[in-house]
């Protein structure tokens, strides 16, 4: 494997400073391939990220992660806002500015998503025919319909009562805070984690991960604008066919977030299109071994599309 070194570096998006990390081949000779890495759903770029993009420039490629405005170490308020729109810039703000930096191709760029952030590669990849590349890892294309059909776990789910209070009650939340962003007042914030609800997520078996999120990510924060529950990507008809660019899906089979059945019948629009798929859940992709193959396999694809003249 190939050593590598990593810079602080930021980069303008909407006239927001967004902060990242670029990472870059110590021993590079020439240009080489990066892949900018968009995050999930309140991620900041110092959990699970850094661990990727390490695996891909010990593999020989650049690699440049970010937080997206409101979030981490990014600047915008209010904190911890929610928006795909804006994301979606920041993200195509994130590729330009690759583009620009020393040692780095800009004809070789590629797009590494993951859970929202995976829908949002798959967006720019089928706007951008420059991309080179594109690894949507357990995407979130669409979480209305998608979530038809997503795994659950016996003895953990509520009854159908219980769910219906649940959404009421976030969709409540969600008005409130929408009504606050109108007003220019501060937000009316929900859990990411928490009681059913009042959270994004409730699974009492996710309780020991977002413990370690917290122990270990110095900027991630509890908390979420429920607003997004407004504004939550939708697939499209028509968008995903246009992605030129080879595209690699890796996939959880019991996915409890977005349901993997639906996420195949859609990249099957993708002409040049590979899936992965892991026999373990949504979160469970991020850790010990199984992450560890995921990026394996998504490192292999990005060098054998990237650097093919390099592995022959």
């Amino acid at each position: 494997m190939t050593e590598f070194h990593t810079s602080p570096v930021s980069f303008r998006s909407e006239g927001i400073r967004c902060a990242g990390v670029l990472y870059r081949p110590a021993s590079a000779r020439q240009e080489v391939p990066c892949v900018v890495l968009a995050h999930g759903f309140s991620g900041t770029m110092d959990w699970i990220v850094p661990d990727f993009a390490s695996r891909f420039a010990a593999g020989g490629l650049g690699a440049l992660i970010f937080d997206y405005r409101y979030l981490g170490a990014s600047e915008g308020r209010p904190r911890k806002l929610i928006s795909t729109s804006r994301q979606r810039t920041d993200l195509r703000n994130a590729v330009d500015f690759a583009r620009g930096c020393d040692g780095i191709d800009a004809g070789r760029i590629a797009l590494w998503g993951t859970s929202l952030g995976g829908g949002h590669v798959l967006d720019l990849a089928a706007h951008e025919p420059s991309i080179a590349a594109v690894v949507a890892n357990v995407p979130a294309i669409d979480l209305v319909r998608g979530a038809a059909g997503r795994a659950t776990r016996p003895g953990l789910q509520p009854s159908g009562m219980q769910t219906a209070i649940a959404t009421a009650r976030l969709l409540g939340a969600a008005a409130l805070d929408a009504a606050a962003g109108v007003l220019r007042r501060p937000p009316h914030y929900i859990r990411v984690y928490g009681p059913l609800g009042q959270a994004v997520f409730s699974d009492p078996s996710l309780d020991g991960l977002f413990a370690t999120l917290e122990q270990n990510s110095p900027t991630w924060r509890n908390r979420v604008t429920p607003r997004f529950l407004f504004t939550a990507p939708r697939y499209r008809k028509g968008v995903l066919d246009r992605i030129s660019a080879p595209l690699l899906v890796t996939l959880a089979r019991d996915d409890e977030v977005i349901s993997s059945a639906y996420i195949r019948r859609k990249v099957a629009e993708v002409p040049h299109h590979e899936i992965r798929e892991y026999p373990v859940s949504h979160f469970e992709m991020y850790h010990g071994g199984v992450q560890e193959e995921v990026a394996a396999d998504q490192l292999a694809f990005m060098r054998r599309q990237l650097m093919s003249h390099e592995v022959r």
